[in-house]
């Protein structure tokens, strides 16, 4: 495992809500951060069939263009009654025909193939996100980190906070979803603490363990 040895770092993704997490997360570590979308870097083919091809396709891509170790995030809703979709292509069910994403959108896609399966009950609407966190060098070397968070898909969304799916993923042992949970409920994690809560910051806690610790 290579060790971490600068606080410069580019957040690898366009993605706000991604950004903004990845932001809360690394803030208390003294990080010197931009990001991909900050610097204008082109945002690259997501050309994997797992989280960790495309973690490191975008790591690896912010790396080489800015000199500086990158660290990127690839994640995703992984449903059982889907047979694990929409898994890796999460953000694909929200594209539309010109090229921006509706999360809505997405998330009643969702619904109406759970339904399509007859799985309306909680116990057949089982899921969990999937967080993969890829550190890359200039070099080529990387390192990956995974989260995962067990819970299950309600219907309609409740709750504003969060991004993506959030507000229809209800977490293991909680009676609200993501979207009802301020960012340091989500999370369920800081410096210190033994646990963490959602797939983000399971994976943040193993890159600090790995990459930060003497």
């Amino acid at each position: 495992m290579r060790k971490l040895d600068t606080r410069t770092i580019v957040v690898a993704s366009h993605n706000a809500g991604k950004i903004r997490e990845i932001a809360d997360l690394i803030g208390p570590f003294g990080f010197d951060a931009k990001s991909a979308a900050e610097l204008n870097f082109v945002e690259p083919d997501e050309t994997g069939t797992t989280f960790e091809e495309n973690a490191a396709i975008k790591a690896l891509a912010s790396a080489r263009a800015s000199g500086l170790p990158a660290l990127s995030d690839d994640s995703g809703l992984a449903i059982d009654a889907l047979d694990g979709a929409p898994g890796v292509y999460t953000a694909n069910w929200a594209e539309k025909e010109d090229g921006t994403r509706d999360f809505s959108m997405a998330m009643e896609k969702v619904e109406k193939a759970l339904a399509e399966k007859g799985a309306l009950s909680p116990e057949t609407r089982t899921a969990r996100f999937v967080s993969v966190l890829c550190l890359a060098w200039p070099d080529g070397h990387t390192e990956l980190f995974r989260g995962e968070v067990e819970g299950r898909v309600v219907w309609p969304p409740r709750g504003e906070k969060g991004f993506g799916y959030d507000p229809v993923f209800q977490p293991e042992g909680y009676e609200v979803t993501f979207g009802e949970m301020s960012a340091e409920e989500k999370h369920g994690w800081k410096p210190g603490d033994a646990a963490a809560l959602s797939h983000r910051a399971r994976a943040f806690k193993l890159f600090v363990e790995t990459c930060l610790k003497a």
